[in-house]
């Protein structure tokens, strides 16, 4: 399968007043394929949308190259750029960017228009890119007279209607109420399926993203923290962050000692296997659902419970570990009233070293630039 996007060391320095120069892009290396679609996930100010933007030409990069359908478009050593209007991109960003002055038609037209294709063949193209976005029959209605998601979908017809390789999709459903967004993805999708291009989709959402991607990456202040299918992201995190971010995670402060491992707080064993080579203040994560909450003590920590949430698909409790208060997810089926003792089991849970406290300022820092 042909690489139809490449970034090669791609590297993005900003100078601010006040913070001096941050690395917005720290040496990125991506190979997205063609017919993909690859998502770029992360907090805000993780260097995201910097990517897209500069993918996009709507930024120059500081060092490396970007490659898109097997051409050189921005090149750092070979003072190469290629302009925005040249590269053959659709784009869709999180405002839906529709003209109000101009009908559905004529936005959906416009950049067939530009480029000086003759009207006969406008029409039918267009008369095409709304019949896949369900817009056939609005052709002289005004964009405001339409709803959010319609509007949205002339925005998506506009950038189908150029037949691109490429489709740039920055936050595109973030402005839509939740269900239209769900079903805005499946129509992505689809068009994706029909038309057969290639799609970069940055989001901050994790669900949007684990719904509609074949690959993701995860990324945190300026770099690539992991790439992978949603499934092995999810299932096999190489980090806190991206365990975190992926999903409700549950994180209980541990120490090691010997070949026992004692929850923070607490001189009661928490029977779990140990990595080999792992000793000291570590940290276990699971998922909420994945612990499991019984009355038998065998390898279970003894707790209680110190409180019971009845949600619509699920119980939630909350139980004392150390001195942690961890969440715990079960079927409806497995009841506990508060103040009940149980046993608590932590099966496979994955390993990592403690917070950084210098690594969440930094964070917390990026988000305001």
């Amino acid at each position: 399968m042909a690489d139809q996007i490449v970034l090669r060391n791609v590297t993005k320095i900003f100078t601010t007043k006040t913070l001096g120069d941050i690395t917005a892009v720290d040496n990125f290396n991506i190979s997205v394929h063609e017919g993909e679609c690859f998502s770029f996930l992360g907090p805000s100010g993780c260097g995201k949308s910097t990517t897209l933007r500069m993918i996009a030409g709507f930024e120059d990069l500081t060092n490396g190259e970007i490659e898109l359908c097997g051409k050189l478009v921005s090149s750092s050593e070979k003072k190469l750029y290629i302009p925005p209007e040249e590269r053959g991109l659709g784009m869709v960003f999180q405002a839906f960017a529709v003209w109000p002055h101009m009908t559905v038609f004529d936005n959906v037209a416009f950049p067939l228009a530009i480029k000086k294709v003759n009207k006969s063949e406008i029409k039918t193209r267009v008369a095409e890119a709304l019949k896949h976005t369900s817009l056939t029959g609005l052709e002289d209605v005004y964009p405001g007279e339409l709803s959010g998601g319609q509007q949205q979908r002339i925005a998506l017809a506009r950038a189908i209607v150029t037949n691109p390789k490429v489709m740039l999709l920055d936050e595109p459903l973030s402005n839509l109420d939740p269900k239209l967004r769900e079903t805005m993805r499946f129509e992505i999708k689809a068009l994706q399926k029909k038309f057969g291009f290639t799609i970069i989709f940055v989001t901050h959402d994790q669900s949007e993203a684990m719904a509609i991607s074949d690959r993701m990456m995860v990324c945190d202040m300026g770099k690539i923290m992991q790439i992978d299918t949603p499934e092995n992201l999810y299932n096999h995190p190489n980090s806190r962050f991206v365990h975190n971010f992926l999903g409700e995670s549950t994180f209980i402060n541990v120490e090691v000692k010997g070949k026992k491992v004692y929850p923070v707080g607490s001189n009661q064993e928490l029977k779990i296997a140990i990595p080999e080579g792992v000793t000291g203040k570590m940290v276990v994560a699971t998922r909420p659902n994945e612990i499991e909450l019984t009355t038998s003590s065998e390898d279970g920590y003894k707790s209680h419970i110190e409180k019971r949430i009845f949600l619509t698909d699920r119980t939630e409790y909350l139980v004392p570990v150390g001195e942690q208060m961890v969440k715990i997810q079960t079927p409806h089926r497995i009841r506990f009233n508060e103040q009940d003792g149980c046993y608590v089991k932590f099966i496979e849970p994955i390993w990592y070293p403690v917070d950084d406290a210098a690594t969440e300022a930094e964070r917390n820092k990026r988000q305001l630039i």
